[in-house]
């Protein structure tokens, strides 16, 4: 029987490359400590809340608060899903210096160019088609636009159908949001109003917009071919509201037609009710 000092000094031993030191220079043979895991944040270590450093007795203490990149990445969300609504890139040539003057337009295109320039309260421009509200409503809607990206054009029926298609009760958060940024965007422009299906859902969807803008006194610009009577009361309420909405009728000819020998159609109103 052999002695285990004999055993022992016989056996040889292989030690792993990378394990023969510590990286100081001792060579105690111990294995290298893990890297440090990299974080995208280094705030919140990527869990995208932090507890704020507060005494103890402060309201804040121990709760949860979004982190800076959880507002960030919110904040990237809520721009592009405005982008998305308001496909304003398909309007560029709806300018101010675009626009073609004609008799029964002259009060519109003064009232929206007064309105980009200093846009406090409401607009409301409101007429037959063709008479040029969404031009103009469009080019202040840019030219606000360059000095705040938080604007959102939408014609009313689209952007009930998006909400519509967008919500899921499963996701309230989401739809939440999108519908805060809707609702608080610094400039709403709302086009058509009185064209979309009137259901209750719809109905109540428009009023909830209108009200928290009308309360919060955000600048919004409404345009409408319909007759008061036609929208729902409590929109036109806060609507035709004279400390709030500058109201303005364009009775004018509808461009789309303009010069074609069978129109019958004067200064945006039908003869038939002249």
């Amino acid at each position: 029987m052999k002695r285990i000092g004999d055993v022992l000094a016989g056996m040889t031993i292989s030690v792993p490359i990378g394990a023969r030191g510590n990286g100081n220079g001792n060579g105690n043979g111990s294995a290298p400590a893990a890297p440090a895991p990299a974080y995208a944040c280094k705030v919140c270590r990527d869990a995208g809340w932090v507890r704020l450093d507060v005494p103890v007795g402060d309201p804040r203490f121990g709760r949860l608060w979004p982190c800076e990149c959880t507002l960030s990445q919110r904040e990237r969300r809520e721009a592009d899903e405005k982008q998305r609504i308001s496909n304003l890139d398909a309007f560029t040539r709806h300018t101010f210096d675009d626009f073609e003057p004609v008799p029964g337009t002259e009060e519109a295109f003064d009232a929206a160019y007064a309105y980009a320039r200093e846009p406090d309260g409401w607009l409301f421009l409101h007429g037959g088609c063709g008479v040029g509200k969404t031009h103009l409503a469009v080019a202040a809607a840019l030219e606000l636009g360059k000095a705040n990206g938080n604007v959102i054009f939408a014609v009313v029926p689209d952007l009930l159908d998006h909400l519509r298609a967008t919500f899921d009760p499963a996701n309230g958060i989401a739809y939440d949001e999108r519908f805060a940024a809707i609702k608080g965007s610094y400039l709403l422009v709302l086009d058509d109003l009185g064209t979309e299906n009137t259901t209750p859902w719809a109905r109540e969807k428009l009023y909830q917009i209108f009200n928290h803008r009308y309360n919060e006194r955000l600048p919004t610009i409404v345009t409408s071919n319909r007759d008061h009577n036609e929208l729902d009361e409590r929109v036109v309420s806060r609507l035709l509201d004279r400390h709030l909405t500058r109201d303005v009728r364009i009775d004018a000819e509808d461009f789309r037609r303009r010069g074609r020998p069978d129109y019958v159609q004067g200064r945006g109103r039908s003869r038939r009710g002249r």
